[in-house]
């Protein structure tokens, strides 16, 4: 008997095909991340204000005693560095925290089911990262304003320097959201990696008077340049060369984007 054709209306439903870019499973996956930090806002944006205006109280007021720092007031010198500091940790909490949180409670599918690829996978994390970083970081600026006279020299290294750092540790947050198996895991890096990285960077004083060898050793942190150059947007002056921290940024955004890229394509920790 010959077969009979198939009736359309009991056949499953054909897999969509996006061509080029699926914009609205990216969009989606980025308004998740976003949406996500801004439901817990007293966490992730009242909570870091308070810190920054902590450190401008214990070094600003208790330590700087009015002392001038590059030609400029303690606080205005001190202030740049502590709106990074939070671009750099809301970054990497944002996106390490969705991954890890995901993989322990056996979500991963979630993001691995829908039609998106690597790339997109990682432009959806990394933005959405980058997002809480700069929103956090003009949220501090705004209120160490008043107890900081911050004048904007250069506006071009203020956004290059806040973007690049944003996205460079929205990266990283991918990778070791990716990388960790438990919460330990993730403290580890964030307390033997970002903060050491962070508070010797110069953010509260002049790498320049530092001792040896540790001076030098400052200059091969990338933070140091990624903050010399922020405060160079607003105060104008510099430690390290600009063109030097202006070129590791970009490497070290591209470094970690394609590090994020090959993870996902090989579904490092992921499919296992």
């Amino acid at each position: 008997m010959k077969d009979m054709p198939a009736d359309p209306s009991v056949l499953p439903p054909q897999p969509r095909v996006y061509a080029g870019v699926n914009w609205e499973g990216l969009k989606t996956l980025y308004q998740r991340e976003v949406r996500r930090f801004l439901k817990v806002g007293m966490q992730t944006l009242a909570a870091p204000v308070v810190t920054a205006l902590l450190y401008m109280l214990v070094f600003v007021v208790a330590v700087g005693g009015g002392r001038a720092v590059h030609g400029v007031e303690y606080g205005t010198f001190v202030a740049p560095g502590l709106v990074m500091m939070q671009i750099l940790s809301n970054a990497f909490a944002n996106s390490s925290s969705s991954l890890l949180q995901a993989k322990f409670n056996g979500l991963m599918g979630d993001f691995l089911t829908p039609p998106l690829t690597p790339a997109e996978h990682v432009a959806g994390f990394g933005l959405g990262a980058a997002t809480r970083g700069i929103l956090v970081g003009a949220v501090s600026l705004a209120a160490i304003l008043p107890f900081a006279r911050l004048p904007v020299a250069e506006p071009w290294a203020v956004a290059f320097y806040g973007i690049g750092a944003a996205l460079i540790m929205g990266f990283i947050g991918i990778m070791a959201g990716l990388w960790a198996e438990k919460f330990d895991h993730m403290a580890a890096v964030t307390n033997f990696v970002i903060m050491p990285m962070t508070f010797l960077s110069g953010t509260f004083y002049l790498v320049e008077r530092l001792p040896e060898p540790f001076r030098t050793a400052s200059h091969y942190n990338p933070f140091f340049y990624l903050i010399d150059g922020f405060r160079y947007g607003f105060i104008g002056q510099a430690e390290g060369s600009l063109l030097v921290g202006a070129i590791m940024t970009v490497v070290l955004v591209l470094a970690t984007g394609w590090a994020c890229l090959w993870m996902f394509r090989t579904g490092y920790k992921i499919k296992t």
